[in-house]
């Protein structure tokens, strides 16, 4: 199985942080990965289908599969 890259292992350490007042989430992902936030969430939500993320980050990576989960069933 091939590793994450660095820009895969950046997205969800960044996800494993928190974040103080509104924007400074988005203000980190421009700045920190030079990604626009639309793009850095298409990722994300295409890391947390990787078995590979689920086995480099479990809790961040299970973490967000249930808030994904639970989005889904409030639609």
């Amino acid at each position: 199985m091939e590793e994450l890259t660095s820009r895969e292992k950046a997205i969800l350490a960044l996800e494993g942080r928190s974040f103080s007042g509104p924007g400074a989430k988005e203000r980190a992902i421009r700045e920190r990965l030079g990604l626009a936030p639309v793009r850095y969430y298409q990722l994300l939500n295409a890391l947390l289908d990787d078995p590979r993320a689920l086995a480099h980050a479990p809790v961040t990576v299970n973490r967000l599969r249930r808030v994904r989960e639970s989005r889904r069933a409030e639609r």
